[in-house]
């Protein structure tokens, strides 16, 4: 099986993997116990806080280490209202935000918050002209993910960054699909809160990271946690958290080489169906890795079960969203609806991937097109 769903998962790095056994196995000690055994694996914990803490550019007392992505989104979120708590009860976030913010936004509501969710505009990306229309004085926090899962779109968040703080509104950025595959120091810099999630740049499952500006006066979500500051509750995962460490360096390390490598292979795959551009919609992207596709008049779910029996395992768009009767939340952001928004899927590229895969997946996607053309 030849696969295409990074943007869903990426096998563990092995080295990431080997000093993952090696520090469950020899620095075993909870990194809260007071003792010798204990002292080692919190310095080894705040090694890693500081290393994320250069990686992202910026300072390590702002780094705290989570279970991973939606996690890390729902004590981020928690912890920018609560540090801004008095102000007002308006979000404004985005309609295709990952289900992670959606549910605890949510939540929210049934607790009296009230939540605006903006579209995109044609290019997949939400307007600042429409953030700054929705902005309202009791409006406390805006949450904008940074890269889109299943398009592949960045943000502006530089420029979301001035009005909020122009306005005096904390600022949350989902940032698990950009981390690792584009440099994300300079939205570190703006945002009041970002998150990201290990497994998604060949750390393990399970890992993650939340930056949270140290100058907020946040409270922990639940109430007596002593872990990581107060920030969450439970046994801290060192073992975990050094793999992810070290796979988020290797990950920053390779980062321009694999983006032009990535690339590449993006321009290999869409120019096969230059010939096609009447029946295939390609979404264009700042993340070369995630390619958003449209076959018309075939619904992605077919498509992808099609590519499955073939060898190649590509989705429908983002896992946590996969399964549901509801068509991709990028494509209704859009604007695309009904049965043209069923046609998406989603095809994303990795480390393991060759040039002969793309191009044999490519041949396999114009061929189903052609397929369709003759019906």
């Amino acid at each position: 099986m030849k696969y295409f769903d990074y943007a869903a998962s990426s096998p563990l790095d092995q080295e990431a993997a080997e000093l993952y056994v090696k520090a469950a196995t020899e620095y075993y000690g909870n990194s809260q116990s007071l003792h010798d055994i204990g002292s080692t694996a919190n310095s080894l914990l705040e090694n890693c806080r500081k290393e994320l803490g250069k990686l992202l550019g910026v300072e390590s007392d702002g780094v705290f280490f989570t279970s991973g992505g939606s996690e890390s989104n729902l004590l981020s979120i928690h912890a920018l209202l609560s540090a801004n708590r008095g102000k007002g009860r308006h979000i404004i976030t985005g309609m295709a935000e990952h289900a992670s913010v959606h549910n605890v936004l949510r939540m929210l509501e049934k607790e009296g918050y009230e939540v605006t969710y903006l579209p995109f505009n044609a290019e997949g990306k939400i307007e600042v002209a429409a953030i700054e229309k929705a902005l309202r004085e009791d409006t406390v926090l805006v949450s904008i993910q940074h890269g889109n899962p299943e398009i592949g779109t960045l943000q502006p968040l530089e420029e979301i960054a001035r009005v909020c703080k122009d306005n005096n509104v904390l600022l949350h950025s989902d940032c698990v699909q950009s981390f690792g595959k584009t440099s994300i120091r300079e939205v570190a810099s703006v945002v009041d809160a970002l998150s990201i999630s290990g497994h998604k740049f060949y750390g393990p499952k399970g890992t993650g990271a939340v930056y949270l500006n140290p100058r907020l006066a946040w409270k922990p979500y639940i109430e007596g946690t002593s872990h990581e500051r107060g920030f969450r509750a439970g046994t801290v995962n060192v073992p975990g958290i050094l793999a992810m460490t070290a796979a988020a360096q290797k990950a920053i390390s390779k980062l321009e080489d694999e983006s032009e490598r990535l690339s590449s292979l993006r321009e290999i795959f869409v120019s096969q169906f230059t010939n096609l551009t009447n029946q295939v919609t390609i979404y264009d992207a700042q993340l070369p890795a995630i390619i958003g596709m449209r076959i018309h008049g075939l619904e992605g779910q077919w498509i992808m079960l099609e590519c499955n029996r073939r060898g190649f395992a590509i989705s429908t768009g983002t896992a946590c969203h996969t399964g549901l009767l509801d068509p991709s939340k990028t494509m209704t952001a859009i604007g695309v609806k009904g049965k043209a928004a069923k046609e998406f899927f989603r095809i994303s590229f990795g480390r393991q991937t060759e040039e002969s895969d793309v191009k044999e997946l490519g041949r396999i996607l114009a061929e189903l097109t052609r397929t369709q053309q003759r019906v």
